[in-house]
């Protein structure tokens, strides 16, 4: 009985993780702006990823190969949000066409200020 609940729990949270990831891939085909597609991949990947790892831990044969994966989806969790940022960073500084920042103040800004 325990081994069926085992099945099902880890049938249910892969094909979730599988149809998040699915969703994921249709949302960067779907979008046009880098940013808009770059935040539907980093929130698919975060999400369907644990779905799919937690599912492994559930089915895992022993307790260090549970620690393993669970070490694997703490590390996910803390360098794909990292990367997502680095990568949007790129991006805003990057692109002319980006305004949606404030101008930085240059040498001329800050001596017309100081002049009275």
């Amino acid at each position: 009985m325990l081994e069926w609940l085992r099945f099902i729990l880890t049938a249910g949270l892969l094909i979730s993780g599988l149809i998040i990831l699915i969703t994921a891939v249709i949302g960067v085909y779907k979008f046009d702006y880098v940013l808009n597609r770059m935040h539907a991949a980093a929130m698919g990947d975060t999400l369907g990823l644990l779905f799919c790892l937690l599912g492994l831990t559930v089915s895992a044969p022993d307790l260090a190969t549970a620690l393993k994966l669970l070490l694997i989806i703490c590390f996910l969790w803390v360098a794909s949000p990292v990367s997502s940022h680095l990568i949007a960073r790129l991006e805003v500084t990057i692109n002319p066409r980006w305004q949606q920042l404030p101008p930085t103040p240059g040498k001329d800004e800050k001596e017309e200020e100081d002049s009275p």
